[in-house]
């Protein structure tokens, strides 16, 4: 009986790798910081923008393309919104 829970224990364990990886693999920072400095390219306030950008893309997983505006492409970013009811996302 303690083989058969060991390999099922060790099944799972490898099968759970499978679907976390790709999970493990979009937390790439790389990938939001080379879209939030495409949007934020032209922004008056820089760091600024690439800060809730950053935010943003962590936790939407996706960011608008453009410098502006195109925020249906990505309606979480989109209905962000800071404590005043105003756009959290640039």
């Amino acid at each position: 009986m303690k083989p058969f829970f060991a390999t099922l224990l060790l099944c799972s364990l490898i099968l759970s790798f499978f679907y976390l990886e790709p999970a493990i693999a979009y937390e790439d920072t790389s990938y939001c910081s080379k879209k939030c400095s495409d949007r934020c390219i032209v922004a008056g306030v820089k760091d600024r923008c690439l800060k809730y950008c950053g935010i943003c893309c962590a936790e939407c997983k996706c960011v608008p393309s453009g410098t502006y505006g195109n925020k249906h492409e990505c309606p979480c970013y989109r209905d962000k919104v800071n404590n005043k009811g105003k756009p959290k996302c640039p």
